[in-house]
């Protein structure tokens, strides 16, 4: 509904990030007390804002953009609304009227419906994606004990086709696996589904963490890669935190994910012989969290000891220690399924059946 979409300039950033998440678009219409349009605010323009050193508790007066795109009521057809949205790749047209009021707003699916446009499409990316695909699943316990996490189901597919889709959709043609627990029933199960991708495996001889087996693949990959947990799923364009990584010139970009986290008890603020000065009852509190994706440059694998227990967190912490640059693009909370933890689990097998 069209109410769902309008924004007042002055609220709080963490609140704009509740109505992305209970709207699914990526776009809110800022509107002043007389529900004239004033601009429009995306989950990129949070991005950015915080990237460039705003607070997660800033109004959106600081963030949002003062010159949006829109039609008027008076000029309005969809082959105008097709034409803009095409030009300025923007997900979704604000209609207003002569008083500049909000009345309506039209989506890439309402205006391609039926002409060969089922969605925006995203950036393709040419680089291959590995798949860390070797614990044991133990938050999946005891399903695990029997099935490896990536076979589990969620609706008609795997847990691991639905995270390559999300690739697949983004133009990745190559996956790498990594592979130890369950290994060759993993490898079966994805060599029988007739995938037309190209699909590569190695195995550890032994637990070597969400970062150790990487080592193992430093003669195989290229320059720039991708990596993901087998335990998450992230809707991002892909093409545009590569392209993120490659200008801010980093070494490894952590997919991150704002979250908003309900402290379940009373937060006290207190000053000098513990004199309280606010009470918080259950405050909810924005947080940005790694998702377990992330682009890596091959220079990386290096500082990956052989054969051994290593972390991502190692990894990062070593590469911090050597003066190499990790950035992080953070995305929508929506945009982010834990799977391997049975509530996520449960939300995503509603979402796909």
């Amino acid at each position: 509904m069209l109410e769902d979409l309008l924004i007042q300039p002055d609220i709080p950033i963490p609140q704009a990030l509740k109505k992305f998440n209970n709207t699914g678009e990526k776009v809110l219409l800022v509107i002043d007390k007389e529900k004239k349009l004033i601009g429009t605010i995306t989950d990129g323009d949070v991005r950015r804002a915080v990237l460039a050193g705003h607070s997660i508790e800033d109004p959106i007066t600081r963030v949002f953009n003062k010159s949006p795109i829109y039609i008027s009521e008076r000029d309005f057809s969809l082959d105008a609304v097709r034409k803009i949205l095409l030009s300025y790749k923007i997900d979704l047209l604000p209609v207003i009227n002569e008083n500049r009021e909000v009345v309506d707003f039209i989506t890439w699916s309402r205006a391609f419906s039926g002409h060969g446009f089922l969605e925006k499409k995203v950036g393709e990316i040419n680089m291959p994606v590995v798949i860390m695909a070797g614990g044991k699943g133990t938050r999946l316990e005891p399903v695990t004990t029997i099935i490896p996490k990536p076979l589990i189901p969620v609706g008609s597919k795997t847990i691991v086709e639905h995270i390559m889709d999300r690739f697949i959709n983004n133009g990745v043609k190559e996956f790498y696996f990594t592979l130890n627990y369950f290994g060759e029933m993993i490898k079966a199960y994805l060599s029988s589904i007739g995938q037309k991708n190209k699909l590569y495996y190695v195995f550890e001889k032994d637990y070597y963490g969400t970062a150790g087996s990487l080592k193992l693949l430093i003669k195989e990959l290229p320059g720039t890669f991708i990596v993901s947990n087998c335990d998450i799923l992230v809707n991002a364009d892909y093409a545009d935190v590569v392209k993120f990584h490659k200008f801010n010139n980093s070494s490894l970009t952590i997919l991150s994910a704002f979250l908003q986290h309900r402290i379940p008890y009373g937060v006290i603020d207190f000053k000098e012989d513990g004199v309280v000065t606010q009470l918080h009852e259950k405050p909810e509190k924005t947080i940005v969290i790694n998702t377990g994706v992330y682009v890596i440059d091959l220079e990386c694998l290096r500082y990956i000891p052989d054969n051994e227990m290593f972390h991502m967190t190692d990894l990062i912490d070593k590469l911090m220690d050597n003066g190499k640059k990790i950035c992080t693009y953070p995305v929508n909370e929506n945009d982010y399924i834990d799977i391997g933890q049975w509530d996520e689990y449960r939300k995503a097998v509603k979402q796909f059946t």
